[in-house]
């Protein structure tokens, strides 16, 4: 009976110590010390951390922190559903009553600040009013159309989920979950879709030291076009503000106070000089009564154009600083001898390391750097084959998973089981997921004028870019269970709480199995350059920076341009274009209309019909050499298909082929429209919108 009792005890005693989760809750908290300030260092590069509000800090803060502490939370779920005993293979586990909590605090806290805390934020931060009350309206009827086309959404998908499986308690839940959660799919693969081939693909470009300059200087001219349309902007709503200064009648005591403010923000005298855009009337007439309303859109307006201005003055100020570094890289290849000088202000840590000797830090530049990105790029590459390839098999056979392969090591049983090396392999599966979406912002011209700008990032991008974070993670991370076989997936936390309520109706489950096959679409249209056709077919570019349609650089901007612009720019020489001086100084100082540099940044007075005449003759003269370039760099495929191209276009098309793009009469056609109504309504889709004619005005 003694030994009995004392057998019973040694193997509670065991159980017990396997079962204590100790160590992983140490862990866990340590990871999560470490993502917070993660974040916060983060925060800091692109908020100014003193003068931000703390409630729009907090949710700020939260909206990042949440979607790190998912990355760390899904590994943990995959081990503790199917944890072994053996304390070498284990890895991190929790309870699953833990766990369980953890996904609901997690994921309700991410869909409040997705869908109501950050945008109502963004619209608060952005209204202009001058009272929180004034804030607060202008914020709920902002969101106001977006929310009633979501409620309008939910209620056919309610219908539709008590047609499927009756009233019951958990359709309405189930409604919230799955809509969120399908919405935010569809953006997720789209994004990530495009960032599998578009990350690989920048690193193998910036590998080539030369083509990577040649890239730079051909988006100068664009860049320097935007800053200077960005200060003119800036210019003019000043001198709304201006007039708005000096007006004695029509506006009450409060609109003179709110004037008076918003003079002193832009730093506005009495020797401030008026634009003669404002004077002569080609900016927006100032009103005869002055109203909040007004007020309110030309803060707004204001402080948007503040931040574009800031925006484009960074970007510009940093592709100057990478021109003249990678020119230093290729300079110092002669002499095998590298030194960039003194450090800037604001260069990081590793450019400030100047233990390397001139010969060494050519050898890192010049020869080292290129050959990891290579490598990174081919280590990438793989990476989204694998990842493409497990949406497309996950159905059909899912032990031919490549990402499930990675993460299931230990295959003892018929299921498998997830130890610590298969969370650390799935952290970095779910990471490169969303780094590719992220990184697709960048890309996709859909955003308006939201970026991410060093210290001077806008509120409202701040919260808009905040919620994309928060809503992306969630149906990818899910997205990334999926991978695996159903055996091992559908015993986690994540699936009893998400993923069961999502496959609740028979078009959810369909739904979330193959929409994901969907990816091919922008994996294609990457990687086969579909967006340069759509925008010859179109009318208009989808991509912010359209490298694929020529990767040599020649026909997306004019490169030697872009090179005078640099040069001017570093050499200080106000007649090749330099606007960095007037945008730095410009947005806490009185304009000086007598400064050269400041008139050659500005070019308030040129129209923008004459500049795009004047950039258009600029070409046609440099077409010659630019075309010489091209074949110099273009290899036998790229000729091949030209040659195809040319004999292609040049032959005549038959006439019942001409016949289907005239317009028909009711339309606004006639029947002497010939070849599309290009003569008058311009090419692609657009001459079943109205067109436009050839000198320039716009049919309504």
């Amino acid at each position: 009976m003694g030994n009995f009792l004392s057998t019973s005890f040694s193997e509670f005693s065991a159980a017990a110590a396997s079962a204590s989760s100790t160590s992983s809750n140490a862990f866990v908290l340590a990871s999560l010390f470490t993502a917070s300030s993660l974040v916060l260092l983060l925060l800091r590069h692109f908020i100014p951390l003193r003068t931000t509000p703390a409630y729009l800090l907090i949710p700020i803060f939260l909206a990042l922190t949440l979607p790190i502490s998912i990355i760390l939370l899904v590994p943990i779920d995959l081990a503790s559903s199917s944890r072994t005993n053996d304390e070498a293979t284990r890895g991190i586990w929790l309870p699953e009553r833990t766990v369980l909590v953890a996904w609901r605090i997690t994921y309700w806290l991410t869909f409040a600040l997705t869908w109501i805390i950050l945008p109502l934020l963004g619209e608060y931060t952005d209204s202009g009013f001058r009272t929180p009350r004034d804030r607060i309206l202008y914020s709920l009827r902002s969101n106001a159309r977006y929310q009633l086309i979501v409620l309008g959404c939910g209620t056919a998908g309610l219908v539709y989920v008590f047609w499927s499986n009756g009233f019951e308690g958990t359709s309405v839940k189930s409604l919230i979950m799955a809509l969120a959660y399908c919405w935010a799919l569809i953006q997720a693969i789209y994004l990530m879709g495009h960032g599998l081939v578009a990350v690989p693909r920048r690193l193998f470009r910036n590998a080539n030291v030369s083509g990577r300059l040649r890239r730079i200087q051909s988006q100068a001219p664009k860049v320097h076009e935007k800053l200077q349309d960005a200060i003119t902007e800036v210019r003019e709503l000043e001198g709304q503000v201006a007039q708005l200064r000096q007006r004695k009648t029509g506006i009450s005591r409060d609109h003179q106070e709110w004037v008076q403010d918003l003079a002193e923000d832009s730093n506005i005298t009495d020797s401030y000089t008026t634009p003669s855009s404002v004077t002569h009337g080609s900016g927006a007439p100032v009103p005869a009564v002055v109203t909040d309303r007004y007020l309110a859109d030309l803060s707004r307006r204001l402080n948007r154009a503040r931040h574009k201005r800031l925006r484009f003055t960074e970007r510009w100020d940093r592709l100057v600083q990478e021109a003249a570094r990678t020119q230093t890289i290729l300079d110092a290849s002669a002499l095998k001898k590298l030194d960039f000088g003194k450090a800037a202000p604001h260069a990081s840590v590793l450019e400030r390391f100047t233990i390397l000797t001139p010969y060494t830090r050519h050898l890192l530049h010049y020869h080292v750097m290129p050959a990891a990105q290579m490598a990174l790029g081919s280590v990438l590459s793989l990476a989204s084959i694998c990842i493409v390839w497990s949406e497309l098999i996950k159905n059909l056979a899912p032990k031919l998973s490549l990402v499930s392969l990675t993460v299931i090591h230990h295959r003892k049983n018929e299921y498998g089981k997830v130890g610590f090396a298969g969370q650390v392999t799935a952290s970095l599966w779910i990471l490169y997921m969303c780094a590719t979406a992220l990184a697709s912002f960048d890309d996709i011209k859909v955003w308006g004028n939201r970026a991410l700008v060093r210290r001077n990032t806008y509120g409202e991008s701040a919260c808009w870019y905040a919620g994309q974070v928060a809503k992306l993670t969630v149906p990818l991370a899910y997205n990334f269970i999926t991978f695996l076989p159903q055996a091992v997936h559908r015993k986690t936390t994540f699936y009893h709480f998400l993923g069961r309520l999502i496959v609740l109706t028979p078009l959810g489950k369909g739904f979330d199995y193959f929409f994901p096959i969907l990816i091919l679409v922008p994996v294609c249209a990457t990687l086969f350059n579909l967006y340069g056709k759509a925008k010859r077919i179109l009318g208009f570019r989808i991509l912010e920076d359209d490298e694929d349609e020529n990767p040599t650089g020649y026909a997306t901007a004019d490169w030697r341009e872009g090179r005078s612009l640099i040069e001017g720019d570093l050499s200080g020489r106000p007649d090749l274009g330099s606007a960095t001086l007037l945008a730095g100084s410009s947005h806490r100082r009185p304009v000086d209309d007598h400064n050269p540099i400041r008139q050659s940044a500005h070019a308030p007075d040129i129209p923008p019909i004459q500049r795009n005449e004047r950039a258009q003759r600029q070409a046609d003269r440099l077409t010659a050499a630019t075309q010489a370039a091209e074949e110099e760099d273009e290899n036998v495929f790229s000729g091949f298909a030209h040659r195809v191209r040319n004999t292609i276009d040049n032959v005549e098309r038959p006439e019942w082929l001409s016949d289907l793009g005239k317009r028909p009469k009711w339309m606004g056609g006639r029947d002497g429209d010939q070849g599309g109504g290009q003569t008058e309504s311009g090419r692609g889709l657009g001459r079943w919108f109205g067109g436009r004619p050839p000198d320039g005005r716009v049919r309504l």
